[in-house]
């Protein structure tokens, strides 16, 4: 049960509190525990401030809003947690581009906000929230690797089409593509961008977007056109998984739109199981 019908600002002191609330579900917590394990709960120090629901010895879910509003709930504290994000959210105003996260948590938030946030450019209420364990089913592709520094350039119109295609806008639109430059730079940086890069041309990537120390979220996923449909995204996920849990975290995940099923048939390839449910609201 609630202990509280209203949401606070957590601080520094809670950061027990959300930690074991995010042990609960690394995988489905992962975005959230990376950033709080990095960072902690202060808002000063997240960049945002960080909602919360309960006592501060105990809590029943929180809610990132920041660029992404990101909330997540113990079960059956969905809807009350909703609720008061909802009553903070209308507060403050639309600030984020997204709202992401567990499904169960996602939806009642957007069912109290799309009356004065709507419409919602895209809302996506099934996305699977899939994750592997071991190692993949398939022979890694070798020439996956980490990418270099001195090759942003190269990566970053492979990068910009992947975004422009999953989400359908160009991530260049707000501020002359700055601020997404600078998150692939920081990425590469990080040693969490991988690509196959052949004669100065991307075949295939992926990001390795969230780490916590249980798992890893693997984002930005994309295959060259010219090269679909020759097992090249198969085997590249598998050098990924390979890497992530070798080199930062035990458990890969990622979650995928539903109706995308090419992407699901090469995630089940790989050895993927389906481990929960996501959902995404885009504005």
């Amino acid at each position: 049960m609630l202990r509280s019908p209203a949401a606070r600002v957590l601080d520094e002191s809670d950061e027990p509190a959300v930690r074991r609330l995010l042990s609960a579900d690394p995988v489905a917590a992962c975005v959230l525990a990376g950033r709080v394990e990095a960072a902690g709960t202060a808002p000063a120090s997240l960049g945002a401030p960080l909602w919360g629901i309960g006592s501060g010895r105990s809590l029943d879910a929180v809610c990132l809003a920041g660029a992404n509003l990101i909330p997540f709930s113990v079960p059956g504290a969905e809807r009350a947690a909703a609720a008061a994000f909802a009553e903070r959210a209308r507060r403050a105003g639309r600030r984020c581009s997204t709202i992401v996260g567990p499904a169960a948590a996602v939806d009642p938030l957007w069912e109290l906000l799309e009356p004065s946030w709507g419409p919602a450019r895209d809302h996506r209420p099934r996305q699977p929230l899939l994750a592997i364990e071991g190692p993949p089913a398939v022979a890694p592709e070798p020439r996956v690797r980490p990418v270099r520094p001195a090759e942003i350039d190269v990566l970053l119109p492979a990068a910009v089409a992947m975004f422009t295609e999953e989400v359908g806008v160009s991530p260049l639109r707000a501020d002359g593509g700055i601020g997404y430059r600078m998150r692939v730079e920081d990425l590469v940086r990080a040693g969490q961008s991988l690509a196959w890069i052949e004669d100065g041309r991307v075949l295939f990537k992926a990001e390795i977007g969230a780490v916590s120390r249980a798992a890893c979220q693997v984002q930005g996923v994309w295959t060259a056109p010219e090269a679909r449909g020759r097992g090249i995204g198969a085997a590249g996920m598998a050098a990924v998984v390979d890497y992530a849990r070798t080199v930062i975290a035990p458990v890969v995940s990622l979650y995928v739109n539903d109706f995308n099923a090419p992407a699901r048939a090469v995630y089940r390839r790989v050895g993927f199981r389906e481990v929960g449910r996501y959902a995404s609201v885009l504005f």
